[in-house]
Formats: C-alpha cells, sequence, structure tokens
C-alpha cells in the first residue's frame, strides 16, 4: 500500500498534468483551408464545429478529474485520523534511517513477489491523450441525427406534445420553433392542467441537457441563479409577463370564495354559477353531513388565505420553469436561428434531393477525416481505391458495388459488382472449382454459379454430342500488337512466316 505522502504527491502531479493538458487543448494551430473551395469551407466550419466541441468536452473531463483529485487531496491534508502527521514523524524522527531501509525492503518484496507487472506511468497517458486526433465517435453518440452533432435543436417530440394540448393554438414546426418561448401568449386559465405542468417539464429537460452536451464548460447553476433572481425582482413586482397581478384587484375576492369547495373566483357569474354545479352541492351536502351549517368570516378569511397561497406557490412554480426556459433559449438564439434555417432549407428540398444530402454528409464525413489518421472513418463501407481511402459514394453506385454475386463453385464467394462478377469466371477461383467437379471450364458455363445447374448442364452436353474436351490449337485465343485475335494453330504458323 502507497504512504499517505506518495499519494499526495501522485495527486499533485496529476492535477499539473490535467492542468497542462487543458492548456494543450487551446493552444493546438489550426490547419490551412483553401477558402476559395466552398465546399470544402461547409466541411471546414463542419469540422471545426466538431473538433471544438470534442475539445470543450475534453476539457471539461480533465475538470472533473481535477475536482476530484483536489477533493482527494483536502480529505488527507485534513489528516482526522492522524495518519499523516504519525508518518511524517515517523520518517523525521530518531529512527528516519530505520524507517527508510524498511520502506524500500518493502518495495524490493512486492517487485520480487509480482516481477512481471507492468507499469504505465502517469505521462505515458497525457502523451497519448495529446496524440488523439478527437473522438468525434462519442461526440456522434450524443446527439441525435436532427441535432446534427450540436448545431440544432430537435423539439419534433415537443411539438407534437404541444400540438396535443388542449385549448392551446395549433402551429406548425416552423412556427413553434419561434414561439415555443412565447407563454404570455397562452391563455393563464389553462396553465394550470397536469398535460400543460408535464409540458413544461420535458421542454426544461431537453433545453437543459442539450445546453450541458453542447456547452459542457459553461455553469449552468450560474445561469439558473441569475434566472431565478430576475425572476423573484419581476414576480414581487408583479410583472412577469403572462402572470401580472394587480394591486387591490383582490379585495372582494371573499365575496367570491367558496367555503365548501375551497376555491376562490374572480367574477360574479362564474361563482353563480359554481353554487349551482353538482361539485358544489355533493360539497356541501359532506359539510352538512359533518354538522357543518355556517363558518364565521374569520375563518372564512383564513381558508381563502391558506387557498390563495397555494394557488400563488404552484403559479410560482409554474412561472418560474416558464422563466428558465426563455433564459436557456435566449443563451441558445444561435443553435434556434439554425435550426429555423435548416427546416425551411429542408422543406424546400425533393426526397430525391433529400436522399442525396444525406449520402453526400456521409460521404463527406469519410473525405474530411485528416490525412494523418491511421484509422479510415468509413461507415458506408465503400471500397478502398489506389490511394487507401474510400472510393466516391457515386463511382459506388456507378458500378453497382453494392450488389452481391454469390457462387457456390467458387465456395459461395460473393463478389460486389456486376464487373467482378463476369471477370471471375476465367479468374482462378471458379478454374479451380470446375476442376474440382470434373468439369471444362468452357463458354457453355458462363454464368452458372450453382453445382446443381452446372452438373445438369454438364450430362445435357454430353447427351447432345458437345463436350468437346478443350484443345489448345483450336481453342486457345492469341492477338497481335495490331489487335486481330486468332487460335494458337493460326498464330503460331503466321508467326513462323514472319507475317505478325
Amino acid at each position: 500500500m502507497e504512504s499517505i505522502l506518495e499519494q499526495q504527491r501522485k495527486a499533485h502531479e496529476e492535477i499539473e498534468r490535467l492542468e497542462q493538458a487543458i492548456v494543450d487543448q487551446f493552444i493546438k494551430d489550426s490547419k490551412s483551408v483553401d477558402f476559395a473551395n466552398i465546399s470544402y469551407l461547409f466541411i471546414y466550419n463542419y469540422k471545426q464545429h466538431k473538433e471544438r466541441l470534442t475539445r470543450e468536452h475534453r476539457v471539461s473531463d480533465f475538470l472533473d478529474r481535477i475536482s476530484s483529485r483536489s477533493k482527494f487531496l483536502h480529505e488527507l491534508y485534513e489528516d482526522t485520523d492522524g495518519a499523516r502527521k504519525a508518518e511524517i514523524d515517523a520518517l523525521s524522527g530518531t529512527s528516519e534511517f530505520s524507517e527508510f531501509y524498511g520502506r524500500l525492503k518493502a518495495i524490493k518484496d512486492y517487485h520480487r513477489r509480482y516481477p512481471n507487472e507492468t507499469v504505465e506511468p502517469l505521462e505515458l497517458e497525457f502523451i497519448n491523450q495529446s496524440k488523439q486526433n478527437g473522438d468525434d465517435d462519442e461526440i456522434d453518440k450524443l446527439f441525435s441525427g436532427e441535432e446534427g452533432s450540436g448545431r440544432f435543436l430537435d423539439l419534433h417530440a415537443l411539438h407534437e406534445q404541444y400540438v396535443n394540448l388542449k385549448n392551446f393554438k395549433k402551429t406548425d414546426y416552423l412556427t413553434y420553433l419561434s414561439e415555443f418561448d412565447h407563454f404570455s401568449d397562452y391563455p393563464k386559465e389553462h396553465k394550470y392542467t397536469g398535460e400543460y405542468l408535464n409540458y413544461l417539464k420535458e421542454l426544461k429537460n431537453y433545453l437543459e441537457s442539450f445546453f450541458k452536451r453542447v456547452k459542457p464548460l459553461s455553469n449552468l447553476d450560474d445561469i439558473r441563479n441569475e434566472a431565478e433572481k430576475e425572476f423573484n425582482e419581476k414576480w414581487t413586482q408583479g410583472k412577469f409577463p403572462g402572470w401580472e397581478k394587480q394591486i387591490g384587484a383582490d379585495d372582494n375576492s371573499i365575496d367570491l370564495f367558496c367555503v365548501a369547495c375551497k376555491k376562490a373566483y374572480s367574477k360574479k357569474t362564474v361563482y353563480e354559477a359554481h353554487l349551482k354545479s353538482k361539485k358544489h352541492i355533493k360539497s356541501a351536502n359532506t359539510l352538512t353531513e359533518k354538522g357543518i351549517t355556517s363558518i364565521d368570516p374569520e375563518t372564512r378569511e383564513k381558508l381563502r388565505k391558506e387557498v390563495d397561497e397555494g394557488k400563488d406557490k404552484r403559479e410560482k412554480e409554474i412561472a418560474f420553469t416558464e422563466a428558465l426556459i426563455q433564459k436557456y433559449a435566449e443563451i441558445l438564439g444561435s443553435q434556434r436561428e439554425d435550426t429555423k434555417a435548416n427546416v425551411e432549407r429542408k422543406r424546400a428540398l425533393t426526397d430525391r434531393e433529400r436522399r442525396m444530402e444525406l449520402e453526400t454528409e456521409e460521404v463527406d464525413d469519410v473525405e474530411s477525416e485528416s490525412e494523418d489518421e491511421d484509422k479510415i472513418y468509413n461507415p458506408l463501407k465503400l471500397p478502398l481505391g489506389w490511394d487507401g481511402k474510400p472510393i466516391p459514394y457515386w463511382l459506388y453506385k456507378l458500378h453497382g458495388l453494392g450488389v452481391e454475386y454469390p457462387c457456390e463453385i467458387c465456395g459461395n464467394y460473393v463478389y460486389m459488382g456486376r464487373k467482378a462478377f463476369d471477370r471471375h469466371f476465367q479468374e482462378w477461383r471458379h478454374a479451380h472449382g470446375m476442376r474440382c467437379l470434373g468439369i471444362p471450364n468452357t463458354r457453355h458455363f458462363h454464368e452458372i454459379t450453382l453445382i446443381e445447374d452446372a452438373y445438369a448442364l454438364w450430362e445435357k452436353l454430353k447427351s447432345t454430342g458437345k463436350t468437346d474436351e478443350f484443345k489448345a490449337d483450336t481453342m486457345e485465343e492469341f492477338e497481335d500488337l495490331d489487335g486481330n485475335v486468332f487460335n494458337k494453330k493460326t498464330y503460331d504458323d503466321l508467326k513462323r512466316q514472319g507475317l505478325l
């Protein structure tokens, strides 16, 4: 077991290396870019966005580790059990040499028992970390396809939830993106339903989650505290949008308070209609059965205040959630505008253009990989070209390389593309398979890939007398320099006569 002083030393070293790793992340030189190429500029901007996001998430992990190690160090320095002080006294006391040799003996005994144990120095971790080109795959896992690696918001599910709310204006998705935080336009009397509260909670949770993923170095608690401070000022003054209060408006509310139902009304007509409802009559009968026929004004006022306090608390909770959403929407304003522009652009595309765009984005992801990466990112499993990189997707589709052609004679080997399939009938694998079957590999068996079909055709050819064995003199072909094709016998005769 390591000593306390050694644990402290390692923790300090780790913190220093983490701090240096954070500095290294922010001083990396950007590569030069040819901005004359607009298509490359788009890819570069997208790549820069992913690199920034990867860097910030990595720095956020470093900061979390620094916080964890600092907390560990703080506990060691507090020395609640006195173990650190006892260790220092042992090393600096009269028996310091015996303590030193005792520890040296313990280290030697340990390495004698475990001679082949691998030890990875702490600096090696950060050297490997600095050589990484970016955890793009990890970033892609954090976002959905619609979010585009943190460039756009994905509010489709929340829009569907909003559309299904009763007594709320129905809007399309694009309009919803512009107005989802305009809570003052919503009818106040319909904000107390459970569906609306659940919708607000889901919207707040999504924006918080998206904010943490796209801005990992920002402090969400500070933003929440700032929003709460601004909200409390407006709420105290009764000026929060959508929940404005007028001083003295509830002076006569005691006359419109139903004791049986414990509910206050703002309009006399609504109050009178409530007194005739079945719900009120049932509540009044319940009080009568309990022997309560009348309530004094003091008790009535006390009940009204309790109801008002509960209502005010609920209203404040709903309003604060709306204030948080508005604050998050303000901070994520650039992503919000980019999302609206992206939705408008996609609406103008046809289905064919959308498919082509998706294919282009996937191919661009492959082509935008840096040249010095050892591992080639190839999500579409495209064949590699002469330069060791995946071929363009349009060339892959042109040659039909996505179509599989299995051949049972070749041992169920699969050929990708028609061209490779046609060529394989004259290659060694197919010829070897035909020899194993005892069938000559002639032109009669072109396009035959099943063993059963090959045997059937061979039997038919033998029965019709078309099973001439291969004769090199008449069947083997030769070509001269001008492209003329001859059989072997004719070619040899012309060559001997010097006519070629």
